[in-house]
């Protein structure tokens, strides 16, 4: 097993709350430059541009692994992360068909914008990508583990979004293994408060929406190799050795 350095949460210029600079290129190139070894993109509610990153990361030596950042019907938010690109992009579709029909709006929201690995603009979706799809935070893990990924609750720390400021609790039903926690988290607060994250890794990743966010070389997992096969399994079994940093 070896050390390697990781940032699970960040965003392209396909969320709509992400900045244009944050193209695949541009942060996979940047992520590579902050010495990190695997990545993973989880734009909202969709993989769209997951193709485009996978491309460039293999063109510049860094671990990729296909994402999203899936808002439930709670307006929760999970990181889901997946073996390949294939299970990521049938997720994708699978999400798709459970948003509700409201259209973009980018003169209020920004453009959600389909890129290629050299920066060109390929497509927009016009679907609303960060509106709470149709799926229960029960459903996630399953779901995720249906199309060969994992899943964790996002910055549960935070006051919106997150599992604890809508539940109060990581239910039990919903069976997860680890969790997000942001760099202002309080650990041993949040242990204290909640004993269900006593046993339970506590990733730290970016949710970079603009370059100048995405972590520098920090926060670490040990597995076999950075590719996203190993690391889904790391994440999935819980059992993970980590540091936050």
């Amino acid at each position: 097993m070896n050390r390697y350095f990781y940032d699970l949460h960040l965003h392209s210029c396909l969320s709509p709350c992400g900045d244009n600079d944050m193209t695949p290129f541009n942060l996979v190139n940047l992520a590579a430059l902050n010495e990190l070894d695997v990545i993973a993109l989880t734009d909202h509610n969709s993989a769209k541009n997951c193709p485009a990153a996978a491309k460039a990361a293999k063109a510049c030596g860094i671990g990729f692994v296909p994402g999203m950042e899936l808002c439930t019907a709670e307006d929760i938010h999970v990181v889901c992360l997946f073996a390949a690109l294939d299970g990521a992009m049938e997720f994708d579709e699978w999400v798709h068909g459970k948003l509700p029909p409201i259209a973009n709006d980018p003169t209020k929201l920004g453009e959600q914008r389909i890129m290629d690995e050299g920066d060109g603009i390929t497509g927009y979706e016009n679907t609303l990508l960060i509106t709470g799809a149709d799926i229960s935070i029960t459903e996630v893990l399953p779901l995720a583990r249906r199309f060969g990924g994992t899943a964790f609750p996002a910055h549960i720390d935070r006051p919106a979004y997150s599992i604890l400021s809508a539940l109060g609790e990581i239910p039990p039903e919903c069976a997860f293994v680890c969790a997000e926690a942001t760099a202002r988290a309080d650990i041993a607060s949040l242990k204290r408060a909640h004993p269900t994250l006593a046993a339970m890794p506590l990733l730290l990743s970016s949710d970079a929406h603009y370059l100048e966010d995405i972590h520098p070389r920090r926060a670490w997992l040990e597995l076999e190799e950075p590719t996203p096969a190993c690391l889904v399994a790391a994440l999935d079994s819980g059992a993970v050795l980590f540091g936050r940093g």
